[in-house]
């Protein structure tokens, strides 16, 4: 089985010291160790099902079950009014998963391998996709430089933005939500050679496809329930010691969110199955752009306080831009080698120091 399950049992201690409100810290310590068996769980499903149906579908799969727990925290924060938190762990899974997770992949799988090679033309549409997010994702921002009170500082909880521009948030929204079906009709339908190949997994438990789904849907709820209590106990341990919301939000938040996709990712990079390692990291960040980010959008009007305005601040759209950028040159030879892994571990760690001191 492996020893990640060794740590099985520290899911419901995580949840039993977070209902008697031990210390913050302890409790952060349960829930961190309590995600790595269920992150492990969520790796053996994601490449049992690779090797039935193709790397594609198992990484659509991996990051559809590894957003949720996201999605879920955001909403819980949208009704409380930390619109501006969401926005920060919005743009932190998209650097997250560029910059870290594949960082991390290229880096731990490079080593000992002269290169390691992944599909061009797929990592390259994506990348695309992600171009087009950006491109929606800074056009209220521009809107609201132009026409409304400016942007948003870094510190901020919330800010009630003119309606013009939510409606505007709201447009767009629709927009990239229908990019995103028309682009998985692509990539499963259509084109789905190209973006789902033949895939031979040496090392698999015999999984059927059934028992894989199910394993990952459980694991997904685990993950879930695990970052919420992490969540929980990283506010109060960051109050305690001067960290800021933002920080919290782009940063820890997004990390903790994502923590499962960010171990099946560099496992199967360490495995030299770039195909599935990139499927995860650069899907990920595509399906928070083009899928998460737009429901909280249209949830955002059923909820909460005010809409949720997709006007982010100069460091998130910075930093969005530049970790887009990077994501489309570091894929378009689709190559790799553990030198490219460190540069872009290097740029997550400048773009944290910026948000840190922000």
């Amino acid at each position: 089985m492996g020893w990640p399950y060794l740590l099985t049992p520290l899911i419901p201690v995580a949840v039993v010291l977070e209902l008697i409100h031990a210390p913050a810290t302890i409790v952060f310590a349960a829930a961190a160790l309590g995600i790595i068996p269920t992150a492990a769980l969520m790796g053996r499903a994601t490449e049992e099902l690779a090797a039935k149906s193709g790397p594609g579908i198992g990484g659509f799969l991996n990051v559809t079950f590894g957003n949720a727990p996201e999605l879920i925290i955001a909403l819980f924060a949208l009704a409380e009014g930390l619109q501006e938190v969401v926005k920060a762990s919005i743009v932190g899974s998209i650097l997250g998963n560029i910059l870290l997770v594949l960082g991390a992949s290229m880096l731990v799988g490079g080593i000992g391998r002269d290169k390691q090679t992944f599909n061009r033309t797929s990592a390259g549409i994506q990348t695309t996709m992600l171009m087009l997010a950006a491109g929606a994702l800074l056009m209220p921002a521009i809107f609201e430089l132009v026409e409304g009170t400016g942007l948003p500082a870094p510190g901020a909880e919330s800010v009630d933005y003119d309606s013009t521009v939510e409606h505007l948030s709201l447009a767009v929204a629709i927009v990239l939500i229908g990019t995103y079906v028309v682009g998985l009709f692509f990539s499963m339908k259509t084109h789905r050679a190209l973006f789902n190949p033949e895939y031979e997994e040496e090392d698999t438990w015999g999984w059927s496809v059934r028992t894989s789904v199910i394993a990952l849907a459980g694991a997904g709820v685990l993950v879930g329930l695990m970052s919420e209590v992490l969540v929980g106990s990283i506010s109060e341990a960051s109050e305690s010691i001067g960290l800021s919301e933002f920080f919290v939000g782009v940063i820890v938040v997004a990390i903790v969110g994502n923590a499962a996709e960010h171990w099946v990712a560099v496992l199967v990079a360490a495995k030299n199955k770039m195909d599935l390692a990139v499927n995860i990291a650069i899907g990920s960040s595509a399906q928070i752009a083009l899928f998460v980010a737009p429901v909280l959008v249209i949830a955002s009007f059923f909820m909460g306080p005010y809409p949720l305005a997709l006007v982010f601040n100069g460091f998130e759209l910075g930093a969005i831009l530049l970790t887009i950028l990077v994501a489309q040159h570091v894929t378009t030879d689709g190559e790799s080698n553990w030198f490219e892994g460190v540069q872009l571990l290097a740029l997550y760690f400048v773009l944290g120091l910026a948000f840190y001191f922000a």
